[in-house]
């Protein structure tokens, strides 16, 4: 059986505020294989951001606090190693395509100066060496005229070219896991067509692989190969890219892909029924209960647990019990 290259096993986050103690997540499992691209999908606030940074222990505790039994990447649980040899890990093995490029880069550094430290902290290279480096990373994610942008601070770059500059940073090193965090969401369509065609092409170069954040199962059934179906920082599907769209089992993935719009439909757009839950006064029994048009008395008094149904397809729900 092949081990897979990052493993998850029963993650929470929670973050203790003046209001209470928020349960970002909840117990959550789950691996991605060397070269696969594994699609964690939900509405926003359900827990998808602060998972990705908790694998780099990026999240700032407290107020936030961690509980996992593993995060295994290869051969080392990354929650028993020094913070130094985790610093050295970040970029070099492991990087992070960042939400909003805008507020990710320092406004008052260029963005050469920028991508720079990252090779500082990974290599030697003299200083000469580097931007020549940075210089070829900016022209091949297709910024044109690199050796200017190599100058240019963020906000004289296009949203298009800022976010092919935060994919510069994170793939200078070659990681071997890159974890993109909504990289198209600010984005036009026709830009958001070619950041995707771009991290398909140096995933393909680099033998990479990738955990697509999203809340777009367009994206999803475009670049992953498996999909990960969160919901109020549980997840509640897992299955291939196929399955999901063939044959989905959770009534919130069902409504999920309702929602997705359809030239071809004349009528009103599909909305999923009501709010996602105050995370600081979570139902008792399943956290999708009260949106749910099939929901049932046992819904309601007892969660469901993530149940394997067929091979490569488990699902929270108790229709399925």
């Amino acid at each position: 059986m092949i081990q897979p290259i990052l493993e998850i096993q029963n993650l929470s986050i929670n973050f203790c505020t003046e209001a209470g103690v928020i349960k970002a997540v909840d117990g959550i499992s789950f691996g991605l294989d060397q070269g696969e691209t594994l699609g964690l999908v939900g509405e926003s606030g359900c827990g998808k951001s602060v998972t990705a940074l908790s694998i780099l222990k990026l999240i700032p505790t407290p107020p936030g606090r961690i509980t996992v039994d593993q995060i295994r990447w290869k051969e080392r649980d990354l929650t028993k190693i020094p913070l130094p040899d985790l610093i050295k890990l970040r970029g070099q093995e492991i990087s992070i395509i960042f939400q909003e490029p805008l507020t990710s880069f320092n406004p008052v550094q260029r963005i050469g100066v920028q991508i720079s430290e990252v090779l500082k902290i990974h290599s030697n290279l003299s200083k000469q060496a580097l931007k020549d480096a940075i210089i070829q990373a900016l022209g091949k994610v297709g910024i044109p005229n690199p050796v200017r942008q190599f100058e240019a601070y963020p906000h004289e770059l296009s949203g298009g070219m800022r976010q092919r500059a935060m994919i510069a940073m994170a793939l200078i090193c070659k990681p071997q896991l890159v974890i993109a965090d909504e990289p198209t969401t600010a984005l036009d369509v026709t830009i958001q067509a070619q950041i995707l065609e771009l991290l398909q092409d140096l995933q393909a170069e680099n033998h990479m692989s990738l955990l697509m954040i999203t809340h777009n199962l367009g994206i999803v059934a475009e670049i992953a190969q498996r999909v990960a179906v969160m919901y109020a920082g549980k997840i509640v599907e897992i299955a291939s890219v196929g399955e999901i769209f063939k044959n989905p089992m959770h009534p919130y993935t069902e409504g999920l892909l309702r929602s997705i719009p359809n030239p071809l439909n004349t009528g009103d757009l599909y909305a999923i029924p009501g709010m996602i839950p105050d995370p600081l006064h979570l139902p008792d029994g399943c956290y999708f209960a009260p949106r749910c048009e099939r929901a049932m008395d046992v819904c309601r008094l007892q969660r469901p647990e993530l149940m394997t149904k067929s091979a490569g397809h488990s699902v929270a729900c108790w229709l399925w019990a």
